[in-house]
């Protein structure tokens, strides 16, 4: 698409805005970045912007749209309803999101991964199957680089695996992924959205300008209506689907493909992200009967379900990216031994009693942390031995005691860190550090 002469405003300064402002430029537009926070955050990449020929504007000052605004970009991060947007709004200018605005201007295929628990690792091992079979695959969106960037990149990959969230699907106009993958749904983001209802059709809109020449990618569970494109459905948990898994194998149609124990993964949602996988490879056309060897080199990404140590039989499994309920539930389901629970963390207002009866059916015992322990051990006590941690050394090692041989300590907090830790990344790496001081002293190899 020619952007010669437009007059382009991106909102927002983050990775995804300035990369958007930089496409807008290399197509010959004049282009304007706008972002409310105060102007010292952005004095490196202020000054690298607008010695490029891009001006940004900040603070208050952003909320002066220039005139004449040919196209609205906007952020993923900027809701609808902040000041920011309602001022440009008002120009009357046509408004698209960032990825609306990069596949716009990039014609490869696009393989577009959604779901609220996930995706990172399915746009993960996707990018890796993918360049196994020989076809150089990129991750973008909501994880990897900014599609805008990639699209700037036309001789580097054949092909775009993006991670995109309900954000970035709230502004689309044409776009239309080869391949869409529709992973799970559940209760997320309820301070962006009016009703669970609005979260759900913002993330439908996947399929929105799909047609039967098109894929869509759906776990077989998810009651999904109108969709126009070829469906190909997906479930380690029941046997009406196309790709399917029994005794740590999956098959498609009932022949196997690969030998799932024999990979690092852990964990039947976990399987059920490589069969979306390679659900997508088979739908680009390429082979998918020799992926074995390409997934047991695969590393998958740290703190989700990944395996940390064992000790005395017992394996230790850090989740700490479990930071809400629906991924807590979700690896607590794909455990196929049984689990003694560490959970908590920040109080976010979540009832944990929604899932009591998927912890009564997994779990033997619960070490709760965090502020939110208090509730946790109300929620479950009456159900099962549940006892508060006065730290997250204690509950390992308390959960260790408990634990018997070939059972897994699973840490799956179900909620966020922030009263404890910095984020998920460094209460996952506490939690392996843990793990490593335990198996040396009790003198097993680390």
């Amino acid at each position: 698409m020619e952007d010669k002469g437009k007059r382009i405003a991106v909102l927002g300064g983050g990775s995804s805005g300035i990369a958007a402002a930089r496409l807008a430029l290399a197509g010959g537009a004049l282009v304007w970045v706008f972002d409310t926070a105060d102007a010292g955050k952005f004095s490196e990449t202020r000054s690298d912007l607008e010695a490029s020929g891009i001006e940004m504007r900040c603070g208050e000052d952003a909320l002066k749209a220039p005139d004449n605004i040919d196209l609205i970009v906007v952020s993923p991060g900027i809701d609808r309803g902040t000041p920011l947007v309602r001022s440009f709004l008002e120009t009357g200018a046509p408004m698209v999101s960032e990825i609306e605005f990069a596949f716009q201007r990039d014609d490869r295929p696009v393989v577009a991964i959604t779901g609220t628990n996930g995706k990172t690792t399915t746009t993960e091992l996707l990018t890796h199957f993918l360049n196994a079979s020989g076809r150089r695959t990129v991750a973008a969106g909501n994880y990897g680089k900014p599609y805008s960037e990639v699209a700037m990149e036309t001789d580097a990959w054949d092909v775009v695996a993006l991670e995109v969230s309900s954000f970035q699907l709230e502004e689309i106009d044409t776009f239309r992924p080869e391949v869409s993958v529709w992973m799970n749904f559940a209760p997320d983001h309820m301070d962006r959205y009016r009703s669970l209802d609005e979260y759900r059709q913002a993330k439908l809109r996947i399929f929105e300008n799909q047609t039967s020449a098109d894929t869509a990618i759906v776990k077989a569970e998810e009651s999904l209506e109108g969709i126009k494109a070829r469906q190909i459905r997906f479930s380690a948990f029941c046997d009406d689907a196309d790709f399917t898994y029994k005794s740590g194998k999956i098959s498609l149609h009932g022949e196997e493909l690969v030998d799932f124990k024999l990979s690092k993964l852990h964990g039947r949602h976990n399987a059920e992200n490589v069969m979306a996988a390679l659900a997508a490879v088979k739908a680009l056309g390429l082979p998918i009967d020799s992926m074995q060897q390409a997934l047991c080199q695969y590393d998958p990404p740290a703190h989700r379900c990944e395996k940390v140590g064992e000790i005395g039989g017992v394996s230790f499994i850090n989740d700490s990216k479990a930071t809400n309920l629906h991924a807590l539930e979700s690896s607590l389901r794909g455990q196929e031994a049984g689990v003694v629970l560490i959970a908590g963390g920040k109080d976010k207002g979540l009832d944990y009693s929604e899932i009591t009866q998927v912890v009564v059916d997994h779990v033997s015992q619960v070490f709760a942390i965090g502020e939110i322990a208090e509730n946790i051990s109300r929620d479950w006590q009456d159900h099962l031995p549940c006892k508060k941690a006065e730290s997250l050394k204690q509950a390992v090692e308390l959960a260790m005691e408990a634990a018997d041989a070939d059972q897994v300590v699973l840490f799956s907090p179900g909620t966020s860190s922030f009263d404890m830790f910095s984020g998920y990344i460094e209460r996952g790496e506490t939690f392996r550090k843990i793990v490593s001081e335990i198996k040396t002293q009790a003198g097993e190899q680390v």
